[in-house]
């Protein structure tokens, strides 16, 4: 049975790659393509917009008018369109892909209450490379301790808006808690001037805009005379769309809850629904 899916921000550059991604995939449908009221594009062809041929699904202006036709939502966009489309998919007992990065703790907070109605899958970054670089960290982490200090260097295109990326948070979050430091009280965000000596508890973060870079990302571990670095690139959109498609095939056979890309993958087996209403927070 073909899973039908919904995409908001379908005119974007992620939109257009996830309706390739879904177009490549013969077990799912794109049911509805959703932009904002007054972009240009409302009505046109989803599929000819993605470069992917006609397959008659129009560009509607809202989540709303189309949510009957999908079974789960993939939503990039921005924070507040987000929250609103999430509101409606929970309204309306439907599934949904987050892959929208920049949210404030309150924000965090009311998509946490939205996935106790509905299956919702967050993620900073939907690469199955991503993933396993999320695995590998923890692993050097865990190995070389205390004895080095900890860089997280990140680059993207320059259209950009929040920084450092959602990703490079996720990366320095995941050496933290391997290490038991609180991310929040160690992070340093660009250094300039007089610093002084390095504090071998922060764990640093520099950021690049620039060009059409897609997101390169490198953890450092420097210690005395030698260094360890996990570094991952990408070239292209789709490894971002693929994740997140896969993600939408498996959710929606989920109970309600707060899911990431390492459920998906199998890389944790632990009850998201009771671990949301629990803790009341995934880190992401």
């Amino acid at each position: 049975m073909s899973v039908n899916i919904g995409i908001t921000g379908a005119a974007g550059r992620m939109g257009r790659t996830l309706i390739e991604a879904i177009d490549a995939n013969p077990q799912l449908t794109l049911a509805a393509a959703v932009e904002h009221p007054d972009s240009s594009l409302l009505g046109a062809d989803a599929g000819e917009l993605a470069g992917v041929g006609k397959n008659g699904v129009k560009v509607a202006a809202s989540l709303e008018e189309v949510i009957e036709a999908v079974d789960v939502v993939i939503d990039f966009t921005i924070p507040l369109a987000t929250l609103a489309n999430a509101k409606t998919c929970a309204a309306n007992g439907k599934a949904i892909v987050v892959g929208t990065t920049g949210f404030t703790p309150e924000q965090q907070s009311e998509l946490e209450n939205h996935a106790r109605k509905i299956p919702l899958c967050k993620a900073t970054n939907f690469s199955t490379g991503v993933n396993l670089c999320f695995q590998l960290l923890d692993m050097a982490a865990r190995v070389l301790g205390d004895e080095v200090d900890i860089e997280v260097v990140e680059a993207h295109h320059r259209h950009k808006i929040d920084a450092p990326s959602g990703t490079a948070l996720s990366m320095g979050g995941v050496v933290a808690n391997a290490l038991g430091r609180d991310l929040a009280e160690v992070a340093v965000y660009g250094r300039e001037g007089q610093t002084g000596a390095r504090d071998r508890e922060t764990i640093g973060f520099a950021t690049v805009r620039a060009g059409d870079i897609v997101g390169d990302h490198t953890v450092i571990f420097a210690g005395e005379g030698e260094r360890v670095e996990i570094t991952h690139k990408s070239s292209s959109r789709m490894s971002f769309a693929r994740g997140a498609v896969r993600a939408a095939a498996w959710l929606i056979s989920r109970q309600p809850g707060l899911y990431d890309m390492q459920d998906v993958l199998g890389f944790r087996s632990t009850d998201r629904t009771a671990n949301l209403a629990t803790k009341g927070e995934q880190t992401q």
